[in-house]
């Protein structure tokens, strides 16, 4: 009689996000956190905002435009280089993700994950890993103009999870100002929904796999 063959495991997510976790939290950074982030938040916002151009047309009326921005353009560009060449760049890849890195430690900082300012280069205790696509063998060249429509039910539970999420915040923010500490509980569940945004991201919208990410937030 023959052994029954052991099923595989499944391989990770080409996504995957994890966060240290810390005992103890500085409660004075705490308190001030959302004045603390506004030099980063800015830096972020003046490298990914739009470019807003005014001008005046012959009926002297002010006509003005605002492009898309850098995070909608290398989505943009990123379905056209897919669809018609079936290929991305792995410089184009390796900026998507420094750049969602650096994102995601801001993000981390504000929602009290870290005490550690956001830093524009070292990883620091957020690690973030996206893997490189082979746009030929891996990713179909079709399925990105239908990818974010396919992702409607996580836009869906994401949103559900974000207000989870944001009482969360609040209540570890009064738990870390009186204890020091933020509970283990709350933090995991706080980085699982960043975990389950990224895969999201990172499937409709970086365009790095064709694997729909999972309902899950480990």
């Amino acid at each position: 009689m023959s052994e029954e063959s052991t099923p595989a495991a499944p391989t990770a997510y080409p996504a995957r996000l994890e966060v240290d976790y810390s005992d103890e939290h500085n409660r004075v950074t705490t308190l001030f956190r959302l004045v603390l982030v506004i030099p980063i938040a800015i830096v972020y916002g003046v490298l990914t905002a739009g470019a807003t151009t005014t001008a005046y047309d012959e009926a002297s009326r002010t006509v003005t435009t605002t492009s898309g921005g850098i995070v909608a353009g290398l989505f943009g560009a990123t379905l056209l280089m897919i669809l018609f060449r079936q290929r991305y760049p792995r410089w184009w890849f390796d900026f998507a993700r420094e750049l969602t890195r650096f994102s995601t430690r801001i993000g981390a900082y504000v929602v009290l994950l870290t005490d550690e300012y956001p830093s524009t280069v070292e990883e620091q205790r957020v690690h973030l890993e996206i893997d490189y696509p082979d746009a030929d063998q891996d990713l179909n060249r079709w399925l990105p103009l239908v990818k974010w429509f396919l992702a409607i039910p996580h836009y869906v539970v994401l949103f559900f999870l974000s207000v989870g999420a944001f009482v969360v915040v609040v209540i570890a923010w009064f738990a870390i100002l009186f204890t020091g500490r933020y509970p283990r509980g709350l933090f995991d569940f706080v980085v699982g929904v960043g975990r389950w945004a990224l895969r999201v991201n990172a499937y409709a919208f970086l365009l790095v796999t064709d694997r729909y990410p999972p309902f899950s937030l480990t």
